[in-house]
């Protein structure tokens, strides 16, 4: 449909085709003149004059709506084998050539219709993969940034004398550099967000990698085709990163081995991420609000921020993180 009409530009191909079904059209007639009563000399000219027009253009169904009427006018129109007018041969005429001209018309504006939609068409697919490209670049510049604020942070750091300055620079250049990396993942190629169970599972190999134990194991599970809003997501990716962080070094302080569960659920109304380990557990007395951990005191800052609630506490055989967003929440909706 997008390539009609044939021959565009070339009048011979037009012609061609023309003819050709014109022709068709009368030897068609003459075969099924003994099956016709008197008064259809028009009967198989029409459709010869629609598919040259839609086929080969205007031109071509206007060449096809003479021919065809001179063929008709000749052949079976009395007196036969002759253009003498006779009786209301001029009636027949007009309204034949009338009708010709509005298919004809009205093809032409369907051709032009399509063409139009066609390059409009055309147009969007070309402006969409300008986006993507620019938002490609968008995110990738982006990551860039925030990784190279962060290794400038890592740089200022040696210059440091205070041990509190230098930890919360350290902390703060691990976290733009978790945030790059996080930012990379967030959109798939289309500039759609991903899903969580994509994403997730590179982020946890790399904070699991970076604790430096590799003694540890992990297992993931998220359930398929939740996606967030991305200013859920990298607060979720962010507090995700710093339970398995504190779970490594707090632990399992004098282990080597030892097992780290991250699970992603739907419950009612609400997205539940557990980070649960078979580690020392909790202190007798402490306290999530009262922790004096930065890392701690950010998750609960960026909870709040996403409308979720933050805890921490002991299990069998270790500890749990556990963060419930509502569903709301989770889709950016107020």
């Amino acid at each position: 449909m997008d390539r009609l009409p044939y021959g565009s530009g070339r009048g011979l191909v037009g012609l061609l085709g023309a003819v050709t079904l014109s022709l068709a059209a009368a030897g068609l007639r003459l075969a099924l003149d003994d099956l016709f009563p008197p008064g259809f000399p028009y009967l198989t000219f029409f459709p010869a004059v629609i598919l040259s027009s839609f086929l080969f253009g205007a031109r071509a169904g206007a060449i096809a709506g003479l021919l065809c009427g001179l063929l008709a006018w000749y052949y079976f129109i009395p007196p036969y084998r002759s253009f003498v007018v006779q009786g209301g041969t001029w009636i027949a005429l007009f309204f034949y050539f009338a009708v010709v001209a509005l298919d004809v018309l009205l093809i032409l504006w369907l051709q032009r219709a399509n063409r139009r939609l066609r390059d409009e068409r055309e147009r969007n697919e070309a402006l969409a993969a300008r986006s993507e490209l620019l938002f490609r670049e968008l995110q990738h510049r982006v990551a860039n940034n925030l990784q190279m604020v962060g290794a400038v942070l890592h740089h200022h750091e040696r210059d440091v004398g205070d041990p509190l300055a230098r930890a919360a620079l350290s902390e703060a250049a691990l976290k733009l550099e978790l945030i790059g990396r996080i930012q990379r993942q967030l959109y798939g190629s289309d500039g759609s967000p991903v899903a969580l169970d994509s994403f997730l599972a590179q982020l946890v190999d790399d904070v699991m990698a970076a604790g430096g134990k590799p003694g540890l194991r992990h297992m993931l599970r998220v359930a398929p085709g939740i996606v967030l809003a991305p200013d859920v997501a990298i607060p979720l990716a962010l507090i995700l990163a710093e339970g398995i962080a504190n779970a490594v070094e707090h632990g399992f302080t004098g282990r080597t081995s030892g097992c780290i569960a991250v699970t992603v659920t739907r419950e009612a109304g609400a997205i539940a991420l557990v980070i649960a380990d078979d580690g020392e557990g909790l202190p007798p007395d402490f306290a999530l609000d009262a922790a004096s951990s930065l890392g701690l005191r950010v998750s609960r800052t960026l909870a709040r921020q996403i409308g979720g609630t933050l805890s921490l506490c002991d299990r069998p055989g270790g500890t749990a993180l556990r963060l419930v967003i509502p569903d709301r929440a989770a889709q950016g909706l107020s």
